[in-house]
């Protein structure tokens, strides 16, 4: 049955036929994932022996690809962007030790843009292949792309004296432009290097993937789609076992996605709801194709009522310091409540939630629950380096950096003295007699011990050889953190990590507010996070150690690329990134750090970008060249406007930020405003619009 809320436009979108290709469009507001919603529930009565694919923000896409995987009877586990880093730093490793046989035979020159750093480059060519995988280009078509692009820019180089050109390039890269022929042409042999190398790259990790069996989902919908090239006949069977596909957020799908779904239902998407908004792509991390997507569709549906409120009031408002910022928007958020508003009906975005310990540090001190979703690193949340330091000074008490932050803690408060004491010899050492050389280690894996080696602070903890010199509060501290430790030294070999890790962590941890508190409940979700993500990792290395898992959890800490998950409980503000409030909507929103360089953030090149026409465009000119700078790079950034793109993507951003709100929004940032010549200024452009129902406070 169709609902009798629906207005005309939805009504159509519900009722096109499902053997065409049908797109829902609209803004956000305008009701489509309700349609959408709507025209699934026909489908299941209309075929019920039909079992439709449906994506969305409870389903991501690349389930698809890992079902087809399925269905031909390859066994992929599901990686995250860090494990998969990992992965190609194996992939690296060859290279940076310069052991590939084309260094020996001079067919390959190391001395190549962005290699002096290899870290660095690691992380460059990292992003680039998944960049590659987004797009559906294989390695051979992205060498050939490149070696074709550099072909065309050298043989034919562009005006580079273009007074538009200088005019657009700070003076301080014009000499990337005062290029002569020859610096062109070694220009040209460090390009084709680079892109060589870049491609032999990105075959090894395609190859790792495939040996591994480990793959992201950008990895799997790659593989499923070279699947369906080798064995054509499964295509008719997903077909047949799906008939129909309804897909939310349509705009978000990649061109590799779009050519999976292509595989399954042929080129003119026969049977494929697309259900989006092509003006609300704002990841500025996934390469995603909305025109082509939408432009597949045979039925092309808009809706154009709004549902709620088209504009809400709006509130801005500059803080002196980021602190003040921060304090003002908890204020405000404490307002809402005490208005009747409930916290889960609240939030806070930002562009990323990398930094934003003063604002729920702000809510906090206000007893306002707040919980972190997005791009942002558990590991590197400082209650999860509290608790990974008493796992640490269980598993080996010689690492001192983990020691020295667990005796300073505020479960322990050691002071400053105290710790300098620990870390000091004994007044009167005792020599001993004899050197027993298979004395047990103080650890919880006897081979990580060495018997020779006098790490002092460790020592004093684990023997208490200078507990004497200690005041008496500190030394009784001491004494049960070293009681306590040895009973958990005992529940680490007993074998259950879980009853080990929380009970380490319940009578370790200085625990933050009172029970029941914003502060004690904020502590236990990072807590409950911190040991999902570590049961994950035992459930997929049967055999790791504890040692393992805080080596693990280290190498997470560093990574750029983490992200926590969306936390389903109520009661709570959210802290978003603009990704992470995708398709959910808010009473009251606040976008905190409007300003240059926080959102929109500066824009900043790659050490190499990609053109699927021009090929490489490496930034470094790398080798005997005079000027920092490629003369490709400098023409590419003017040509293709790199820096005024980058910021309307911002900008659609932000503007999909405010359409969070239904009730009211408030925007904020600290320090004094910019010019905005390379970045734009949202709140100085939206106090100098004066838009009707906005205040300014």
């Amino acid at each position: 049955m169709i609902a009798l809320d629906l207005d005309e436009d939805q009504r159509q979108a519900v009722e096109a036929p499902f053997e065409a290709c049908v797109a829902i469009a609209g803004e956000p507001g305008s009701g489509k994932t309700y349609a959408l919603q709507r025209r699934i529930a026909l489908a299941r009565e209309r075929f019920p022996a039909a079992a439709p694919i449906v994506t969305g923000p409870s389903r991501r896409f690349d389930a698809i690809a890992f079902d087809v995987l399925a269905q031909a009877g390859i066994d992929v586990r599901r990686v995250d962007d860090p494990d998969a880093s990992l992965l190609f730093a194996r992939a690296c490793e060859p290279l940076f030790a310069l052991q590939w046989d084309e260094f020996s035979a001079a067919q390959l020159d190391p001395e190549i843009p962005g290699l002096r750093t290899p870290e660095r480059f690691a992380e460059s060519a990292f992003r680039l292949i998944r960049k590659l995988r987004e797009a559906n280009i294989a390695p051979d078509e992205f060498l050939s792309r490149s070696l074709r692009g550099a072909t065309e820019f050298y043989a034919h180089p562009p005006n580079l004296a273009n007074p538009a050109l200088l005019a657009a390039t700070k003076g301080i890269y014009h000499d990337s432009l005062d290029v002569t022929p020859h610096e062109l042409q070694r220009q040209h042999r460090r390009e084709v290097d680079l892109a060589k190398i870049l491609a032999k790259l990105y075959e090894a990790y395609v190859e790792l993937v495939r040996t591994t069996r480990l793959a992201t989902g950008r990895d799997a919908v790659a593989e499923a789609l070279e699947v369906l090239r080798a064995r054509p006949e499964l295509a008719p069977a997903l077909r047949e076992k799906h008939r129909l596909a309804f897909v939310d957020d349509a705009e978000d799908l990649t061109p590799a996605e779009l050519a999976l779904l292509r595989g399954i239902f042929g080129e003119s998407l026969s049977g494929v709801t697309l259900c989006g908004d092509p003006a609300s792509a704002v990841s500025q991390v996934r390469l995603a194709a909305p025109d082509a997507a939408f432009a597949t569709a045979t039925t092309r549906i808009v809706l154009s009522r709004h549902h709620r409120a088209a504009t809400v009031p709006l509130q801005l408002h500059r803080a002196r310091t980021e602190r003040d910022e921060a304090a003002f928007v908890a204020r405000h958020v404490a307002e809402w409540i005490a208005g009747g508003t409930p916290p889960d009906r609240i939030a806070i975005l930002f562009r990323s939630v990398a930094g934003v310990e003063p604002f729920e540090r702000a809510l906090l001190e206000l007893d306002i629950p707040a919980v972190v979703e997005g791009d942002a690193n558990v590991f590197a949340d400082r209650r999860a380096l509290d608790a990974l330091a008493l796992l640490w000074n269980v598993y080996d008490p010689f690492r001192h950096d983990w020691l020295l932050r667990t005796l300073s803690g505020r479960a322990l408060r050691l002071s400053d003295a105290s710790l300098a004491t620990l870390c000091a010899e004994p007044p009167n050492p005792q020599a001993p007699l004899f050197i027993v050389e298979d004395e047990p280690a103080p650890t919880t894996r006897p081979s990580r011990w060495d018997p020779k080696r006098d790490l002092r602070l460790g020592w004093n903890v684990v023997r208490g050889e200078q507990d004497a010199a200690l005041s008496e509060t500190a030394r009784e501290r001491l004494k049960s953190f070293r009681e306590r430790r040895r009973r958990w030294m005992e529940l680490a070999a007993a074998g259950s990590f879980d009853v080990f890790a929380r009970t380490v962590w319940r009578e370790g941890l200085a625990r933050e507010g009172a029970p029941g508190s914003a502060r004690a409940r904020a502590q236990q979700i990072v807590l409950e996070r911190l040991l999902a993500r570590l049961h994950a990792f035992f459930a997929e290395r049967p055999g790791a150690t504890l040692g393992d898992a805080l080596a693990y959890a280290e190498s997470r800490e560093a990574t750029e690329l983490e992200s926590c998950e969306a936390y389903d409980g109520d009661g709570f503000v959210r802290l978003c990134s603009v990704e992470a409030a995708r398709g959910r909507e808010f009473d009251f929103v606040a976008i905190a750090g409007a300003a240059a360089g926080t959102f929109p953030r500066w824009y900043s090149p790659d050490a190499f970008l990609f053109s699927p026409r021009l090929g490489m465009i490496p930034k470094e000119n790398a080798g005997e060249g005079r000027a920092s700078r490629t003369a490709k790079f400098s023409f590419y950034v003017h040509r293709n406007r790199a820096r005024e793109s980058y910021n309307a993507g911002e900008r659609r951003a932000f503007t999909y930020a405010l359409r969070r709100a239904r009730r009211g929004a408030l925007v904020t940032a600290w320090g004094s405003p910019t010019r905005g010549a390379t970045a734009p200024e949202f709140l100085e452009e939206l106090r100098a619009a004066r838009l009707p129902g906005t205040e300014l406070l």
